[in-house]
């Protein structure tokens, strides 16, 4: 069974660098038996990023829609993880106001990290979040997923403008806000499953030292530098932008 302590050791031996930024997508079932459960895994990561950055996507996209418009920034669970869904409403935490792709973050700079999310029509701008991580030079942290699970290669498609990626038309969302204001967010949307075909540059990526692989408790994880990752998708896909078609 692992505890904090065997955690804080596994992401030093990853290299993770605790004064910058880590986003982390995560699957729970994988890292295995934790004495205290999540959240002994959040308070690793958290006290591991205490300098640093940490972040977490807190993803509404499966059920806000057209039919389901609002967004609650306080209340809307994530999509995409346990992890994801206990750490947005930690103290300290603050998350992103977009009504699809939101993030949660804590420690340096959050609030300059989220803020501003809800002024792009597209789930992953460059302006956002999302964009914001190549700005911090940031690490993304995959521990028990694959890059089917790296939303970070939606915005890099997105900024090249690779065609059929997004819906020409907007939704009518809305995002509501802790004191109950309510903000028109109009969205287009990802089309198609072009994600489910991520993992066909994890070789590139190994063999360009874009992403190295490890553990992290019973996890097999995959850590992906930000700023290699986005320059070898962009001569990637400028040479062959159906590449995850």
């Amino acid at each position: 069974m692992y505890t904090k302590q065997d955690f804080l050791n596994h992401l030093k031996d990853l290299g993770i660098d605790e004064n910058g930024t880590l986003l982390v997508h995560s699957s729970m079932k994988s890292i295995g038996q934790v004495e205290g459960g999540a959240e002994t895994v959040l308070d690793a990561l958290s006290e591991y990023m205490k300098d640093g950055l940490l972040v977490f996507p807190t993803h509404t996209w499966s059920y806000i829609n057209a039919e389901n418009p609002r967004f609650y920034v306080n209340e809307s669970p994530s999509c995409v993880g346990l992890l994801t869904e206990l750490f947005r409403q930690r103290p300290g935490v603050i998350r992103s106001w977009h009504p699809t792709h939101s993030v949660a973050a804590l420690g340096k700079g959050a609030q300059e990290f989220i803020a501003g999310n809800e002024k792009w029509d597209t789930p992953c701008a460059r302006e956002s979040s999302w964009g914001k991580l190549l700005d911090h030079k940031a690490t993304i942290l995959l521990v028990g997923v694959d890059l089917r699970r790296c939303t970070y290669i939606h915005g890099v498609e997105e900024w090249l403008d690779i065609p059929g990626r997004l819906t020409d038309s907007h939704e009518k969302l809305y995002t509501v806000l802790p004191d109950k204001t309510e903000i028109s967010v109009p969205q287009r949307r990802h089309i198609g499953h072009t994600s489910e075909k991520y993992n066909r540059v994890e070789e590139a990526f190994l063999n360009n030292q874009v992403m190295y692989k490890g553990h992290f408790g019973d996890a097999n994880v995959r850590i992906c530098d930000t700023e290699k990752m986005t320059t070898l998708l962009n001569a990637l896909l400028k040479e062959k932008p159906d590449l995850f078609s």
